[in-house]
């Protein structure tokens, strides 16, 4: 079946997700326009209208969504790490807040929104802001599908995959095996197909969906 085509409104269109989803929901003949800071406009994907705003300012994001039916919130702490948890605060729970309270204001019909798995014995400040991020969603009363993925590997991205036989271990062990499913690895396809499925099949007007990553794993589109 061919995808009702949506109205996208991307933060974090220039980044690591960001500029290849948006190729992929350009190919879907989707209409994409990038929220970006000033002045990085020349990193968007072409074929995407660019809007240049404070990410941290509601009114400016309430004003560049109006119109869109979707929005999907991508901005955040590059490389994470436990060393940055000031960070996590500032930028991406801040602008979390912004978006989720904008696209309320916009009357935005679906957020889409990339947090991370949880619980997990590591990163507990990045959980926090995430976690925080997603209440956000709820107290603004938006229609929103939650992608929890533990470690996207892609280009630059590799390192965990020396983790690959502790998770095939883990696996084989009953009480181990719920959390080496929620916290493994996806890579970068099948992260942006999931974000395209999730935009392209939005749930129920006011509910939540959430992708664990299993069912990261499992999109196709």
């Amino acid at each position: 079946m061919t995808p009702v085509p949506r109205k996208i409104a991307i933060t974090g269109a220039t980044g690591y997700l960001g500029r290849v989803v948006t190729c992929k929901l350009l190919a879907n003949e989707h209409d994409v326009t990038a929220l970006v800071r000033h002045g990085t406009r020349h990193r968007v994907a072409a074929g995407a209208h660019v809007v240049e705003l404070d990410l941290f300012d509601r009114d400016e994001i309430a004003a560049a969504l109006k119109g869109r039916d979707t929005v999907l919130h991508l901005v955040g702490t590059a490389h994470p790490n436990p060393r940055k948890a000031e960070e996590f605060v500032r930028v991406d729970l801040a602008s979390a807040k912004a978006c989720a309270a904008a696209a309320a204001s916009a009357e935005v019909q679906h957020f889409v929104y990339v947090s991370v798995a949880q619980p997990a014995p590591v990163m507990k400040a990045y959980i926090a802001a995430r976690m925080e991020a997603e209440r956000a969603l709820g107290k603004n009363r938006l229609t929103a599908t939650v992608l929890r993925p533990w470690y996207v590997l892609g280009p630059g991205h590799h390192w965990p995959v020396m983790l690959s036989p502790l998770y095939a271990m883990a696996s084989l062990i009953p009480a181990l095996r719920a959390g080496a499913q929620r916290l493994g690895l996806v890579t970068l396809e099948q992260m942006t197909n999931a974000l395209v499925q999730a935009i392209e099949q939005p749930p129920r007007t006011g509910a939540c969906k959430i992708m664990e990553v299993p069912e990261i794993r499992a999109a196709t589109r």
